[in-house]
């Protein structure tokens, strides 16, 4: 390299290096220097179908990355930045699923002792390597509930993480708690559109910076970050008491134009916990100009081949640790001359369990352990929540309630969260243990009952059918079609907004306007008696003295094996039901 060049090169590092950072108190983001580093290739090999057993095959997953010089040039010369997001506390390996041949497929994937390996085999071939975890980090697991998230704590920074995003369910033990926890982890947080509520609606500062800076190579990366802004519609409304969100085209192009301005980011990158939908959306409008990816979460995609928006591209990693999202940037003379990436699936077969951090979690989760793996049931059948429209997790649950309460209509929210379950015991039968009930359901919400009329329970339906499959993406929001029992709908689900619904029967009889039904379905803290799964104006509205943990329990105590096979409460005529995800118009299929 001509000296010339050199001294260019340091001066340029020299001047983003000591720019004032941020504007306004709290909002000063962090920046991270340090000298280049080799790298070498870590490609995986292309899937393989496997059976459900514990003995599997080691099962990798297409990978678009080639050798380093695919992407340009030497491995010495290559940024690797990985993502993993919405791991719900997963902390073992266990069983995924995957759609091959239009069918299911499990295998073992995940833990977080194997993904240790992952991380430190990368970055021993490449110390240019960013790793960041974009939420759901603190919900979804016993170990998690019976320690307020504090057990998280030290796995997630014996994983060395470089940056973190909140997602929707950190509030999930309310606000002063999600600052505690993501205060606990050693590496920066940013979220530019939390802010804390001063009350009458007025918003303070924001809670986290808004944004971060990477620099390698003579290249300087900017992170910014944005979680979902309908939480408090999404969930109960409690938890993020105290906060104050706004949509991200709010403040992106300020902040876009602060980064590629000010701090002279040579490229950037969205942190954002919208689900996939919302994050097309957001890569489609001109706020989002400037932007080169947005590393997305929420909604448990698998994106395998970026796609594309007129603005942005958009990837997202999966859930529960199965995969890691990569990407390799190439870098030549301090410019980026090359990208590619890949989904890595996280094999504990091609991964083996790093011993410090299995050891870790040993330690945090014995006081636990005999009551996580405590077996309360059996299951015939796999036990999964991916398809859009109905699952057996759900189906479960349903059942569970159906039998316990008496009423016309039994619901249950449309959740994401929940491994599967399909790895049969020496009788062939899948055992269901406590820490399993908290995989399904990490709050065990108090029972509430209510009356409904037809005509409301009929806007309603409309009104959650288009949070799932509105034509507009930014306005679908997290969450599958809401599960049922006691009422039977068929619907359109690509049709117009307000008409997709096309008949509902309650009791086998069809739906009347002018008749009060009697409906179930868990609470939501905070939300008032005259509120019940999202149906506002509902009369009646009483808690029961149960909540969902116990019914489930008592339910399999009774019924145990059971076969919670979808009953088909719910059946869309345009689409099939097999739907794995609400995303369309795009070149994207889950698998």
């Amino acid at each position: 390299m001509p000296n010339t060049f050199k001294n260019n090169l340091k001066r340029r590092s020299f001047l983003r290096n000591t720019l004032l950072a941020g504007f306004g108190a709290g909002l000063g983001p962090f920046t991270f220097t340090s000298e280049a580093s080799p790298i070498v290739d870590t490609s995986e090999a292309s899937p393989q179908i496997v059976d459900k057993s514990e003995d599997l095959r080691d099962a990798s997953d297409v990978s678009t990355m080639g050798d380093a010089s695919d992407v340009g040039g030497g491995a010495s010369d290559v940024l690797s930045i990985l993502q993993t997001t919405d791991v719900h506390c997963q902390i073992h390996p266990h069983d995924e699923l995957f759609w091959e041949n239009d069918q299911m497929v499990f295998r073992k994937t995940a833990g977080y002792a194997h993904l240790a390996t992952l991380f430190e085999q990368t970055r021993k071939s490449n110390p240019n390597t960013f790793i960041i975890d974009t939420g759901d980090m603190f919900q979804g697991s016993e170990l998690s509930v019976k320690t307020t998230g504090k057990a998280m704590q030290p796995i997630l920074n014996g994983l060395g993480y470089d940056l973190y995003l909140p997602g929707n369910w950190e509030v999930v033990y309310f606000k002063k708690n999600m600052q505690t926890l993501l205060g606990g982890l050693d590496a920066p947080k940013i979220c530019a559109n939390m802010f804390h509520d001063l009350g009458d609606g007025k918003k303070g500062e924001l809670i986290f910076p808004p944004y971060f800076t990477w620099s390698r190579l003579g290249v300087k990366i900017g992170f910014l970050g944005y979680t979902d802004p309908l939480v408090p519609l999404r969930q109960s409304p409690a938890y993020s008491k105290g906060i104050i969100y706004t949509k991200p085209e709010e403040n992106l192009a300020y902040y876009v134009q602060v980064l590629r301005e000010q701090e002279q980011c040579d490229f950037i990158i969205m942190l954002s916990h919208l689900g996939l939908s919302q994050q097309i959306a957001l890569s489609n409008m001109p706020e989002c100009a400037g932007v080169n990816y947005i590393f997305g979460g929420d909604t448990h995609e698998r994106v395998r081949v970026p796609i594309e928006g007129k603005y942005a591209k958009v990837v997202e990693p999966g859930a529960f640790g199965s995969f890691v999202g990569r990407l390799d940037l190439k870098i030549k003379d301090g410019k980026i001359v090359g990208e590619q990436y890949e989904l890595m699936e996280v094999s504990p077969r091609k991964y083996k369990a790093q011993k410090q951090m299995t050891q870790l979690i040993q330690e945090m989760e014995a006081p636990f352990t005999a009551e996580i793996e405590k077996v309360v049931g059996y299951s015939k059948v796999p036990l999964y929540r991916y398809f859009v429209i109905e699952n057996t997790i759900d189906t479960l649950i349903l059942d569970a309630l159906s039998w316990k309460v008496s009423a016309d209509i039994v619901l249950s929210n449309g959740f994401r969260f929940c491994p599967p379950r399909s790895t049969p015991n020496a009788d062939g039968l899948i055992p269901i243990t406590e820490g399993y009930i908290f995989d399904m359901l990490p709050v065990d919400a108090r029972v509430r009952t209510a009356k409904v009329s037809g005509a409301e329970l009929r806007v309603w339906l409309e009104k959650e059918l288009n949070n799932v499959f509105s034509k507009d993406a930014s306005k679908r929001f997290g969450g599958w079609v809401v599960k049922m029992r006691g009422m039977e709908i068929t619907f359109n689900a690509f049709g117009e907004q307000g008409k997709r619904v096309q008949s509902v029967q309650v009791g086998g009889q069809p739906l009347q306007p002018d008749r009060i039904y009697s409906v179930a379905a868990c609470e939501r803290e905070g939300d008032p008696a005259t509120m019940l799964c999202r149906i506002p104006n509902v009369q009646e509205g009483k808690n029961l003295d149960f909540t969902l943990h116990p019914v489930l329990k008592e339910y399999l105590a009774a019924h145990s094996p059971v076969s919670p096979l979808p009953k088909g409460s719910a059946r869309a005529l345009d689409t099939t039901p097999n739907l794995l995800s609400q995303v369309s118009g795009v070149p994207y299929q889950f698998k």
